[in-house]
């Protein structure tokens, strides 16, 4: 029965090993994809709007969200690079702060910019 228990854990643990570096790689790509669109709003920015004084507030936030994105690859790519499992589960949980925050400000922005409030 011990022995039960203890393959049992095991497996349990490499499993949630594989969901955590499936996460991590998901965090990579997706936060990837997103500084391109925030660097594309950017561009956008610049050529509708010719810096305008309200529209050079947003062009900081977004720039300053694509920097967050930014963050969570790095972070995501260096946990998926790291051999150690406790340095990989800290770099994972900074790839998940960095992401979870940068995505809400992006939303926050958009709000903004969507009721003209910046």
């Amino acid at each position: 029965m011990n022995s039960k228990n203890r393959d049992l854990e095991s497996q349990e643990l490499h499993h949630q090993e594989q969901v955590d570096e499936e996460l991590c790689v998901h965090i990579f790509t997706v936060s990837a994809g997103l500084v391109g669109v925030c660097l594309t709003v950017l561009s956008l920015f610049r050529v509708i709007f010719r810096l305008s004084k309200v529209h050079e507030i947003s062009d900081g936030l977004i720039a300053f969200d694509a920097l967050g994105f930014l963050a969570a690859c790095v972070f995501a790519y260096l946990g998926l690079r790291a051999r150690n499992k406790s340095r990989r589960r800290v770099l994972q949980l900074f790839a998940d702060i960095a992401f979870l925050t940068s995505l809400s400000f992006m939303v926050v922005v958009g709000c903004l910019i969507a009721y003209e409030f910046i």
